[in-house]
């Protein structure tokens, strides 16, 4: 019998009971496309939904995982893929497996040039960054967009798009090495973020129109203090919460919580500046806005994603230590035979 593998855990809370399981493959369910997987993409939400601060981790047991790319194994015969096709696609959480079976509304060709690994390191990324930039960000051409954590996964395809938008990207990082690196890749102005950040910001020659922020706490409270009149905070994430081991530090993260910025709408009206945030995940259910947003995406020609990672399936731990200690530039994939 044909069999998948899968990292699975019992439930949230520890990443240590994440384990590598094999289990007979069920059959492929009328209408879904059966994938090979090649690669999977890694993300800060998946540490989040093992650790337990995600709010949509499932109940119970669950696989992680939201991006992956891979082979097309079958298929309905009046499909719009094809055995055989390349594609990388979308999924709400079971991406850490070996097959996947999909709805054909949530996976992509993948690109004749691109190989398996560039192909899981796009999805979420690029559909975040697209979707704070332009449907939230209301991004301009000529408008200065501060982007942090920009050598990341989502950072460094927000600073590609904000190019290909005819924006200035300028982008932070926390140390030298990723700033040095992103110079590398083309990126003119990167900031390393220092202890005073707010003063750092204030000595930028204009305010800024847009920020992407996925940090959290003095950074974003900086950042939004930096802006132009019109101005808009959008964030997707806080970083500032990452656990360093396998559970929370609860004690530590709700002190972090207490503390966390507050916003003043009547401030906000006062200084005709905005705060908007989101989670891509909850676009799932949303097929056809989804569906709009690649179509959108394929109309502008940016680089393929940067891996800086690729690690053998069976290390997902060591795969997540990586993501957890905030060394990496690009992207962190899984890759299968």
């Amino acid at each position: 019998m044909p069999s998948v593998q899968h990292w699975k855990t019992p439930k949230a809370g520890n990443l240590a009971t994440l384990a590598l399981q094999e289990s007979t493959l069920p059959p492929r369910s009328k209408g879904k496309v059966r994938v090979t997987v090649k690669a999977v993409g890694l993300n800060f939400a998946d540490i989040f939904a093992l650790t337990g601060l995600y709010s949509a981790t499932p109940e119970g047991s669950f696989v992680p995982g939201l991006e992956f790319s891979g082979v097309v194994e079958s298929v309905e015969d009046s499909g719009a893929f094809q055995p055989g096709d390349r594609v990388m696609g979308l999924t709400r959480f079971g991406g850490y497996s070996s097959v996947i079976d999909s709805e054909p509304e949530y996976l992509i060709p993948l690109p004749a040039d691109w190989d398996f690994s560039q192909g899981a390191a796009w999805p979420v990324q690029t559909l975040t960054a697209w979707y704070a930039l332009t449907h939230l960000g209301a991004i301009d051409k000529g408008h200065r967009v501060l982007v942090h954590s920009a050598a990341g996964g989502v950072g460094l395809q927000a600073m590609k798009l904000c190019k290909a938008l005819g924006a200035t990207p300028i982008g932070t990082v926390g140390n030298t090495e990723k700033a040095h690196w992103l110079v590398s890749q083309g990126f003119e102005q990167v900031l390393v973020r220092d202890t005073d950040f707010m003063k750092q910001l204030s000595g930028l020659s204009e305010p800024l129109d847009l920020v992407l922020d996925a940090i959290g706490g003095k950074v974003q409270q900086a950042s939004f203090a930096a802006l132009a009149p019109m101005g808009r905070l959008v964030v997707f994430g806080a970083a500032e919460f990452t656990p360093t081991g396998h559970r929370p530090n609860y004690l530590k993260a709700a002190w972090r919580y207490l503390r966390r910025p507050r916003y003043d709408v009547m401030d906000m009206i006062s200084s005709n500046r905005s705060v908007l945030a989101f989670n891509l995940i909850w676009l799932w259910e949303q097929k056809t806005r989804l569906q709009g947003l690649l179509q959108e995406l394929t109309a502008v020609e940016i680089a393929p994603p940067h891996v800086g990672h690729s690690l053998p399936f069976e290390e997902a731990h060591q795969a997540l230590a990586l993501l957890q200690s905030g060394k990496t530039c690009g992207k962190v994939v899984l890759t299968l035979p």
